[in-house]
């Protein structure tokens, strides 16, 4: 373990503050529910080796100012292993956080199910998970902090189904614990680095930070702006013309320059501060698409998807579906921010399902009940960009263009010259002016007030 701390060691390692829930369980009866031999004795054992009275303590406390449910796991007590007793406390904990409305911070560290009572044992993981949705649907965020180790069920629950996924740096994260892997396995596959590069945690987070970055993810879920984020001003290019382009060959030089600002200058002028969330879920991520949660000049809280200008993988799309999903279910109103040449079109992208999660995002953005705005910051290229793009509530900057197909290749679907290309950029009236007359957007934007 590279994690010694006990459960209300990662209490206090985050909150000042706890009051405790109390359960009168009184002692553990004969040897369990199947009867293991010398299940009592080991409880006893588990609780005067680690001070509690089981595997996991609930209860209240504050964080950056924001009240809270915690749930924090006792490695020292049989392994955190999860039992019908810990079942049942973490049922009382979210029942709790519904009646008060409070989020639910949930401090992992478990070997999975406690083999020691079987099947009921493992049957608390549908316990704790329909516990965990019904809280979610409530509209309340589950933020989950991954201490050493997590695995198993624990992992698969509490871990991996919250809405947000923060690791200790080191920690053994994994549906396989160290006993049960192959015995051939790379152990490097097994942490907290290896599920974020892979898509399945947003962030490792020191323990010296932990405290404020779970401040602010807590300030960001619980405070959500009000009515449709107003669309951001344009950033010019680096002429500083803020004019639409007089032709559509123009249009695509300007959103195609590579001194462009980009959304990483948009998200920086429009947020005193974000969080990104990373990564698909499904094994993936897209360094060309960033998602996550701001604080607007007033507080309130903003999610965005933004694409940085290359080519959308599908793990991108995939990610952008998730935050809207997250969003709409928190309340919390969305921009994005549209930029991409197109879908990404290579063999591994087909393999990994460009169509249905470029249909899944289409579908989040259709049903969202939030209210949605886009901006075109530059290309939007084809279904790839739309995908992106709110209806009826998408706006251009003066240095964008979009387009039912990339002029190049559409000049080589119908078998045009590639010297043809720039008049068929005209033909597509791509150009801001053009897809405004064409009601694809609401309007151009102009750049920041002068004082």
């Amino acid at each position: 373990m590279t994690d010694p701390m006990t459960a209300r060691e990662a209490i206090a390692l985050v909150t000042d503050d706890f009051t405790e829930l109390s359960f009168p369980e009184g002692p553990l009866e004969g040897d369990g529910p199947i009867g293991w031999p010398g299940y009592s004795a080991a409880h006893g054992r588990a609780a005067d080796r680690s001070g509690e009275t089981e595997s996991v303590i609930c209860g209240t406390g504050t964080i950056g100012g924001v009240p809270v449910v915690l749930l924090s796991f006792e490695f020292r007590f049989l392994g955190g292993s999860i039992g019908e007793r810990t079942g049942a406390r973490a049922v009382a904990a979210h029942r709790l956080a519904r009646a008060r409305r409070l989020p639910v911070v949930v401090l992992p560290a478990t070997g999975g199910s406690r083999m020691h009572e079987g099947m009921r044992a493992l049957l608390q993981l549908q316990v704790i998970a329909r516990e965990s949705a019904i809280t979610r649907a409530a509209g309340l965020p589950q933020i989950a902090v991954l201490r050493d180790p997590t695995t198993g069920g624990g992992w698969a629950t509490l871990g991996a189904g919250s809405d947000v996924v923060l690791a200790l740096p080191g920690a053994q994260v994994g549906f396989a614990g160290s006993r049960v892997r192959p015995a051939d396995a790379d152990p490097g596959a097994y942490t907290a680095e290896a599920q974020l590069a892979h898509g399945h945690i947003d962030a490792v987070v020191p323990p010296g930070e932990l405290h404020p970055v779970l401040g602010r993810w807590l300030t960001l879920l619980t405070r959500p702006a009000e009515g449709p984020v107003p669309p951001p001003y344009a950033l010019g290019t680096r002429s500083g013309s803020t004019s639409p382009a007089e032709s559509g060959r123009e249009a695509v030089a300007r959103a195609r320059h590579p001194d462009r600002p980009r959304a990483p200058a948009y998200l920086d002028a429009h947020f005193t501060y974000r969080a990104e969330i990373s990564g698909d879920r499904c094994g993936g991520t897209d360094p060309g698409m960033l998602c996550g949660f701001g604080q607007g000049p007033d507080g309130r809280t903003v999610a965005y998807a933004a694409q940085c200008g290359t080519a959308t993988r599908p793990a991108g799309f995939r990610t952008a579906t998730r935050l809207v999903r997250l969003a709409d279910r928190l309340g919390i109103p969305v921009l994005t921010l549209v930029d991409t040449p197109g879908a990404a079109n290579d063999p591994q992208a087909e393999r990994d399902g460009a169509g249905p999660a470029i249909a899944a995002l289409f579908e989040a953005v259709a049903t969202a009940r939030v209210p949605l705005t886009s901006l075109l910051v530059g290309e939007g290229g084809s279904g790839g960009a739309l995908a992106l793009a709110a209806p009826d509530n998408t706006w251009a900057t003066p240095d964008s263009y979009f387009s039912v197909i990339a002029p190049e290749l559409a000049a080589a679907i119908l078998k045009r010259t590639p010297e043809e290309a720039d008049t068929t950029a005209d033909l597509l009236r791509l150009r801001p002016r053009d897809l405004l007359a064409l009601g694809a957007v609401r309007g151009i934007v102009d750049g920041p007030a002068r004082a």
